[in-house]
């Protein structure tokens, strides 16, 4: 008999296998960090080469349908960049107010541009986008075409830059840009109607001055005869269905001229007593609401964000439907004129936009928000001034009446202006009251504050604004001037 066996102690027969496993797993975890970047443009370009295929289907044997299918990229190009830099001037004061997460306001916000987009985008679409460029000058000839397909490259590669440095811009400003540039090259300075440009330069000012100037004045409202008020519930009570009813009244008006009124003829007369018998029914109707929301509340200033949450949901909602409605011609409407001018050779009349375009604006816009929306939406909402629901709930209520105003005195304005205006007045009115109250309060005593501490109290971010101001100020010569090149570098390759 042989002794008795020892023992040894137990070994990991798959320590190699496990390093190599780990080595593995961090390796993977490495590669989908480093590759998270990359999905967002992989599904845009998996968008626009969907788009290509379709048109090639829509287009079926048309002779120019290279043309088509290339113009259809580019409409589809510049609709995503739409989404990522438009559409955060409507959901970024609701998330940076926290009345809605991030992935709350992508989906609202992608259902009502797409909403506004096809019920109420509108059914004609002028050719050279709103008489920036005279029709005789470009005629009926390829220069149209490339001019065309200029503007909307252009244009996009602007928003693409701009959503890149962080400036919310205007794409209405962009491809009137675009249009002008690619006219100049194609028929000298005189083709461009001056006018037109010269109300489009003035938009730059009124725009954002009416806005923050309407914002700051609601704010200013609010604060003593709600914020500060001894019993703050019933100042809510009483002060809070009378706001929701000028914001339910101010956005029928504005849907009435941004979105109805390119269906069913309607001047601004009948849209403002449109406005004002919606409001004075949703007055009504929130009386008892708000009521019923405010019971059990405590009276404090944090009580008073629960009753202003809904309607800042809502009106951003509303907002994007209206800029879907109105902003997807930007995207489709050079597309549609091309589209008619290579079937027809109609290029100096109002044209219908296909189905087929319409859909490529809508879904762009959507997918362009979803995939790069996100950066903007903070920015708008968080970075320039903090927000909370009541003065979140000021800035969309001064982008609804701001435009009703200046559609009544003729004022040419952009929307996008108007928002980032509003937050910008919202903000300095709080500098100004917060500067005012503490002197009022004897806590600075009347003595000079000393620089570092007028820095601190700073509510605005200065270089924000100036970031802002300078890609509003190049949007229409920067555009115009890549348009042009653009144009020149097209009808040379075509011969």
């Amino acid at each position: 008999m042989t002794g008795a066996a020892v023992d040894t102690p137990p070994t990991n027969k798959w320590k190699t296998l496990d390093k190599d496993l780990g080595r593995l797993g961090r390796l993977e975890t490495a590669t989908q960090y480093v590759s998270r970047p990359l999905v967002a443009p992989g599904v845009a370009l998996a968008f626009v080469v969907f788009v290509a295929i379709a048109a090639a289907v829509f287009t079926g044997g048309s002779p120019d349908r290279l043309l088509v299918i290339a113009a259809a990229v580019f409409g589809a190009y510049m609709a995503l960049n739409i989404g990522a830099n438009d559409v955060a001037n409507n959901m970024g004061p609701a998330v940076g107010a926290n009345a809605l997460t991030m992935g709350g306001a992508l989906i609202i916000a992608a259902v009502c541009e797409t909403a506004g987009a096809l019920i109420a985008g509108g059914d004609v679409v002028n050719t050279i986008s709103g008489g920036i460029v005279a029709p005789e000058a470009l005629g009926d000839g390829r220069d149209f075409v490339w001019a065309m397909m200029a503007a909307l490259l252009a244009s996009a590669l602007w928003l693409n830059m701009a959503t890149w440095v962080g400036a919310p811009v205007s794409t209405t400003h962009s491809i009137v840009g675009g249009v002008m540039g690619a006219g100049i090259a194609a028929a000298g300075f005189m083709a461009v109607n001056w006018p037109m440009m010269g109300r489009i330069a003035a938009s730059w000012v009124i725009s954002p001055v009416m806005g923050g100037i309407v914002a700051a004045a609601f704010l200013a409202f609010i604060k003593p005869n709600i914020i500060y008020a001894e019993d703050k519930i019933a100042a809510a009570r009483r002060w809070v269905p009378v706001l929701v009813g000028i914001m339910a009244g101010a956005f029928s008006a504005y849907l009435t001229l941004k979105g109805l009124s390119k269906v069913v003829k309607i001047d601004l007369g009948t849209a403002v007593l449109i406005g004002l018998g919606v409001g004075t029914l949703t007055w009504a109707l929130a009386v008892p609401l708000i009521r019923h929301q405010s019971e059990g509340l405590e009276n404090r200033k944090k009580s008073l964000k629960k009753l202003f949450a809904l309607p800042l949901v809502v009106s951003a909602a509303l907002l994007s439907f209206a800029h879907g409605a109105n902003d997807v011609a930007n995207a489709v409407g050079p597309l549609a004129a091309i589209v008619d001018a290579l079937g027809d050779g109609h290029g100096d009349a109002k044209v219908s936009i296909p189905l087929w375009v319409m859909l490529i604006g809508a879904a762009g816009i959507s997918f362009g928000l979803m995939l790069f929306g996100p950066k903007l939406i903070r920015l708008v909402g968080s970075e320039i001034t903090r927000l909370n629901a009541v003065r979140a709930f000021c800035v969309a209520l001064s982008a609804a009446i701001t435009v009703i105003v200046a559609s009544g005195l003729g004022l040419p304005v952009s929307s996008t202006h108007i928002a980032v205006g509003a937050i910008f007045g919202v903000g300095f009115y709080r500098e100004w009251h917060a500067e005012r109250r503490a002197r009022a309060l004897g806590l600075v005593k009347g003595k000079p504050v000393a620089p570092e501490e007028r820095t601190r109290r700073k509510l605005v971010r200065r270089s924000h604004m100036l970031t802002v101001a300078a890609a509003w100020v190049i949007t229409v010569p920067l555009t115009a001037l890549l348009a042009g090149i653009i144009f020149l570098v097209l009808r040379l390759i075509a011969g």
